[in-house]
């Protein structure tokens, strides 16, 4: 992972897994810290629900100290407690084996990502099906919770590509 600049990053209620294991998984992610040419995630003992009641716990927690005051409450103070916290949400799900669901899988990071579905089994998906699911993104427009004429009224507004926050 040094060697290729790889960053590992863990996902996932820690707690649950054997002290030793949890040991040397922090080291590992503290080592590669710095790397930026690739981040590798791991979900392991991972829930996207687990996540948002994890997340929630600890927004009331703070509100109960009197950290926060509830109303402050906002989407960038949720991901700021979410597992991929410093992660950009996915452009793209690629779900194979023709299931049409995401699973309990990042459930608050999915709102705007693109769904591609395949029946290939995930052993056989390969540089072709990858390539079939980056095909079919490109086809797309992206609009972000927006409308078509929405997108049309801020392109003309911000530029061509101008995409809002």
């Amino acid at each position: 992972m040094m060697r290729y600049g790889i960053r590992l990053l863990a996902i996932g209620d820690r707690s649950r897994l054997p002290a030793n294991v949890r040991t040397i998984l922090e080291k590992v992610i503290e080592l590669t810290r710095e790397n930026q040419r690739m981040t590798v995630i791991l979900a392991l003992s991972y829930s996207g629900r687990d996540e948002i009641v994890r997340m929630a716990k600890e927004l009331a927690l703070q509100a109960f100290e009197g950290k926060i005051a509830p109303q402050m409450i906002d989407e960038q103070m949720v991901a700021a407690q979410l597992d991929t916290c410093g992660v950009p949400d996915p452009d793209l799900l690629i779900r194979t084996s023709g299931e049409m669901r995401i699973s309990n899988f990042y459930l608050w990071q999915l709102a705007y990502s693109e769904l591609y579905m395949t029946p290939t089994l995930w052993p056989d998906f390969r540089e072709r099906e990858y390539l079939e699911a980056l095909l079919d993104y490109q086809r797309r427009r992206r609009r972000f919770g927006r409308t078509d004429e929405q997108i049309d009224d801020s392109t003309l507004r911000l530029g061509a590509g101008g995409r809002q926050s």
